[in-house]
C-alpha cells in the first residue's frame, strides 16, 4: 500500500533531521578604544598584547584589545577564513579549529562597527557600539594593512613627510604617529595612524618578510588608507597588491595630505 502525499508529509516532519546544525557566531568582544594615551593629541602609543593574533592569549590579557568569539556548529573539516569587517574595512580572519577566534584591534573613539562573516556568506553576527572613554585620541590619519594569507609575515613601513620611517623595529615616530602591533603569523591587520597627521606626501610600502611554509607563496596584500575617521568628511581607499616571494619590497601607494 503506497501512502498518500498527506501521511508521507507527517510521516517526515516526524523523524529526526539528519543535517548538521547552522553555524552562529558569538562576539565578546571588542570593549574597548585607543589603550593608551598621554596629554598631548599629536603624541601617542597604541598599546596591544601580545601575541597579537593568537586566540591562546591568557583570558585576562588585552581584553581591550581584542576582536574576540566564537563560531558554534562550525563544519569540523572548514578551513577557509571567515571575514572580519570593522569600520567598513574587510579583512580575513582565521578560526581555530574550536570555532574560536580572536584579533587585535585599536578603535577610534566615536562610533564603532565589527561584522564576522562565514565564507558562504551564510551566518554573520554584527555589532555596532560608541566609545566614550574619556582622554580618547581621534586618529585623523590611519593606515591599515591585512593580507590573506595564514603563517605568514608582511611588514607595513610608512615614510612620513619630515622623513621618519615608521616599522617594527621603529613603532613610534617623535612626530607622533605610531604603529600599533607586528603581526607575523598571517592575516594581520598592522595599523599605523595620527592624532595629528602633518602635510605633504606619504610613502606607504609593503615587505613580504617571510612565510612559514614556502618562502615562493603568493601572498595578496590590502593597504586601506582612512582620513578623518568616524567624522562627516571621512574618506576610505583600499589597494590589493599581489606579492610573490619573501624578500619583496613593493611601493603600495604615495598621498598627499593638505
Amino acid at each position: 500500500m503506497i501512502p498518500s502525499t498527506r501521511a508521507l508529509l507527517l510521516l517526515l516532519t516526524t523523524l529526526p533531521l539528519a543535517l548538521d546544525a547552522a553555524e552562529t557566531i558569538e562576539l565578546a568582544n571588542p570593549t574597548g578604544g585607543w589603550r593608551a594615551g598621554v596629554a598631548e593629541p599629536d603624541h601617542y602609543l597604541q598599546e596591544v598584547h601580545y601575541p597579537a593574533n593568537s586566540v591562546s592569549a591568557p583570558l585576562d590579557q588585552g581584553k581591550e584589545s581584542l576582536i574576540r568569539g566564537q563560531i558554534n556548529d562550525r563544519p569540523k573539516d572548514a578551513k577557509a577564513p571567515y571575514t572580519l569587517v570593522v569600520n567598513g574595512i574587510a579583512m580575513p580572519q582565521r578560526v581555530e579549529a574550536d570555532g574560536s577566534f580572536a584579533r587585535s584591534y585599536s578603535f577610534a573613539a566615536g562610533s564603532n562597527s565589527v561584522e564576522l562573516r562565514s565564507p558562504d556568506g551564510k551566518a554573520s553576527k554584527r555589532v555596532q557600539f560608541y566609545d566614550t572613554q574619556s582622554g580618547q585620541v581621534h586618529p585623523k590619519l590611519r593606515i591599515l594593512l591585512a593580507w590573506d594569507t595564514d603563517n605568514t609575515d608582511l611588514d607595513l613601513h610608512v615614510v612620513t613627510p619630515d622623513g621618519e620611517h615608521v616599522f617594527y623595529g621603529n613603532r613610534v615616530l617623535d612626530n607622533g604617529g605610531a604603529l600599533d602591533v607586528d603581526v607575523t603569523t598571517g592575516y594581520g591587520p598592522e595599523i599605523f595612524s595620527s592624532a595629528a597627521p602633518q602635510p605633504g606626501t606619504y610613502l606607504v610600502y609593503v615587505n613580504y618578510y617571510g612565510s612559514g611554509e614556502d618562502e615562493s607563496s603568493l601572498t595578496t596584500a590590502q593597504v586601506s588608507v582612512v582620513t578623518d575617521e568616524g567624522e562627516a568628511n571621512e574618506q576610505q581607499q583600499s589597494f590589493r597588491i599581489p606579492l610573490r616571494k619573501a624578500g619583496e619590497l613593493t611601493l603600495v601607494k604615495h598621498f598627499v595630505l593638505p
